[in-house]
């Protein structure tokens, strides 16, 4: 009885709090700071952008994360959730913002259509003409015993 009273409590927990799921791992907040804040991290960002980030939004993610996890802290919630908003936004930025390719509803008519013959013989007798054949069959086969019967030490 105990477990479905508390099943049901998460439950309604998760309808209150849809975007939970958008919440990483509190440790993965404290590696992006660190990996921000590294000589390599920073070689990385003048690099690419030409100057060096600011990276103390990590920082207030990691402790807005703990005080979430802790004690369950609802303005904590709030400006996690709004960061990783945020975050998700910026970097499908580029993706919404582009006019150069036409989106489409649905795949082509002709999507699944056979290989071209050319193609199929180019393909004919390579690891995944084996792998897919044994696929399409349901053997299990080992290829890579059988194919490459060499010894590799690393």
């Amino acid at each position: 009885m105990f477990d479905k009273a508390k099943s049901i409590e998460k439950e309604v927990l998760r309808e209150r709090r849809p975007d939970e799921f958008m919440i990483r791992p509190c440790h993965i907040y404290n590696d992006e700071f660190y990996e921000c804040e590294r000589p390599k991290g920073r070689f990385h960002q003048y690099f690419i952008f030409g100057e060096y980030l600011n990276c103390w939004q990590w920082q207030m993610d990691f402790e807005n994360c703990k005080k979430w996890k802790e004690s369950q802290d609802e303005e904590a919630y709030a400006l996690l959730i709004a960061s990783e908003k945020k975050r998700r936004t910026e970097r499908l930025k580029g993706h919404i913002e582009n006019d150069v390719w036409e989106k489409r509803d649905k795949p082509p008519e002709n999507w699944d259509a056979p290989l071209p013959e050319w193609l199929e013989k180019k393909n004919a007798n390579t690891y995944l003409d084996f792998k897919a054949k044994s696929i399409r069959d349901g053997t299990v086969n080992d290829l890579d015993v059988k194919m490459y019967n060499a010894c590799t030490i690393l």
